[in-house]
């Protein structure tokens, strides 16, 4: 008998699937029985794709620059060929600048690949789990979809807003069988944190924050993805799940 995290039989697409959290959720879910597709710029092989198969599941590269409106539009219609049970928008990008000095690019840029190409391919495969009766969504938020950051205006109004369009979807979507949620993850050790880790004064300062003591492996914001994407949670809509070491909390 199949248990409730069960994802045997079902087709995950997990974007910016190459490193870090998306390359911890691509595993997580093939553990739990998933076959995977892993989108990202240049195509994820490698380890990702050995960790996939080394779990008994098939694995399956794309690439797609999420910042062109135009490979998103066709990713998403390529996908939408294809019997996706689960969708992990987890593909994003930061800038870093203080925000009087903010280059518009840069904010554009950020906005693009955090939110628009997120509506723009969630739109297409969230239209086959429609027609389907069946589906999960989880978006990457982020503690900056609750709070306002430092030097990061673009990532934190594209984070907020990604909150905001997860409980919108999941208030279209929900009665017709197809969850929408999210995961928030707090400091994790990922590339997009790097100066901050390299910066002793805050990174001791962001350690004091934390109630749990230390920052999140991108493995801790993997099992919530795999709990959002699982029947466990079926009746789970439109929720932004903090994964921060009781940072929120705080």
């Amino acid at each position: 008998m199949s248990g409730p995290f069960d994802l045997t039989g079902r087709l995950a697409v997990v974007t910016g699937a190459s490193r870090g959290i998306g390359r911890a959720c691509a595993v997580a879910l093939a553990a739990a029985g998933a076959d995977v597709i892993g989108v990202a710029t240049a195509p994820p092989e490698g380890g990702v794709a050995d960790d996939v198969r080394a779990a008994g599941r098939r694995y399956e590269a794309l690439g797609c620059d999420f910042a062109d409106p135009a490979a998103v539009a066709a990713l998403g219609d390529a996908l939408a060929q294809r019997e996706v049970d689960v969708l992990v928008n987890n593909a994003g990008t930061i800038r870093r600048a203080p925000a009087a000095e903010h280059p518009q690019a840069d904010f554009d840029h950020v906005v693009q690949v955090n939110l628009t190409s997120q509506f723009a391919l969630t739109q297409r495969v969230g239209a086959t789990m429609l027609a389907r009766g069946r589906g999960k969504v989880v978006f990457t938020a982020s503690l900056l979809s609750f709070q306002g950051g430092i030097n990061v205006p673009g990532y934190t109004a594209s984070k907020h807003a990604v909150a905001g369009l997860t409980r919108a979807l999941a208030n279209e979507w929900a009665p017709r069988g197809v969850n929408v949620n999210a995961v928030a993850p707090g400091y994790v050790v990922t590339d997009n944190t790097a100066a901050l880790r390299a910066d002793p004064d805050r990174s001791r300062a962001l350690l004091e924050r934390i109630p749990a003591g230390r920052w999140a492996t991108p493995e801790d914001v993997a099992g919530p993805v795999v709990f959002l994407a699982s029947p466990a949670a079926d009746y789970v809509h439109g929720v932004v799940l903090a994964a921060d070491g009781g940072w929120l909390a705080r």
